[in-house]
């Protein structure tokens, strides 16, 4: 049985403090924009991290570490070795319990959720809330970095939840699956700057935005809520769903609120940032 539920509120992750087997991660990163609607640059949250962070937590370089180096977009998934490396770094192994969270967008606690899933390990908690959160229930924050003793991580792919250019292309060409866009409804429809080669989303694409699976204070919504706004988006479970957004990162929060409410996904992990650099390829705008 799981320490902690999928998602965790700072109320109950307190009372587990100091628990032997909880690994708490902070795995923020930034994205900077040098102009307005002009393109990311991506920038390390390790110095919020230091500037005060949870009780114990380790950080974890989502943008480094935890990402293939060799790729030409950021954030792509690594190759398993890669990945062992950094979680055994991170003191992730078995009998170990993880809680994820950020200091802003809870997409990179939920992308840091999707990494270990598709590796095989599925221990693994959402802060709800983040950082935020935590703060707001007036709970001890430190500034010394933390680190737990390395373990030994074993990854057992699960090439299942990941889709590559080819399979959407496929489902473009022939249905089969429903495509779900994350991105905010302007950038679905192609409105207004945009951070990718060209504006735009897939064909036959719906829109479930991530930022509207949360409240005002950056929660997950309550399961029937999530569940009215998935089946109202067209991600009702009728087919597969694939997941996407800019760069396989809000498309998790996605995954992770249809996972709250039994709903399975894949990633296209290449997302925006893939498709649209290639001219060949068709987007569609309103």
């Amino acid at each position: 049985m799981a320490l902690l539920p999928p998602l965790v509120d700072a109320e109950t992750l307190a009372q587990h403090l100091g628990d032997p087997a909880l690994r708490i991660v902070d795995a923020t990163v930034h994205l900077r924009r040098e102009v307005p609607g002009g393109p990311y640059r991506v920038e390390s949250g390790r110095a919020g991290y230091e500037a005060g962070h949870l009780p114990g937590a380790a950080f974890a370089d989502l943008a480094g570490d935890l990402a293939d180096p060799a790729s030409p977009y950021p954030f792509t998934l690594p190759d398993a070795a890669r990945f062992e490396a950094a979680a055994s770094a991170l003191g992730i192994g078995p009998g170990t319990h993880v809680v994820a969270y950020a200091q802003e967008a809870p997409m990179w606690a939920t992308r840091l959720w999707w990494l270990l899933g598709y590796f095989g390990f599925d221990d693994v908690s959402v802060l709800d809330g983040g950082l935020e959160a935590w703060r707001a229930k007036g709970r001890e924050m430190v500034t010394t970095p933390s680190a737990y003793p390395p373990a030994v991580f074993q990854a057992h792919p699960r090439p299942e939840r990941l889709v590559r250019r080819s399979d959407v292309e496929a489902v473009v060409a022939g249905g089969g699956a429903t495509l779900v866009n994350a991105l905010t409804r302007q950038a679905f429809s192609g409105i207004g700057p945009f951070a990718y080669s060209r504006p735009g989303r897939i064909p036959g694409s719906v829109s479930l935005p991530s930022a509207e699976l949360l409240d005002d204070a950056g929660r997950f919504r309550a399961g029937p809520e999530l569940l009215q706004r998935a089946d109202a988006a067209g991600a009702d479970g009728s087919q597969p769903i694939i997941a996407y957004c800019g760069g396989g990162i809000s498309a998790t929060v996605d995954l992770f609120a249809l996972r709250l409410i039994g709903r399975d996904g894949r990633l296209y992990d290449g997302s925006l940032t893939e498709w649209s650099a290639d001219p060949s390829l068709p987007l569609e705008t309103d």
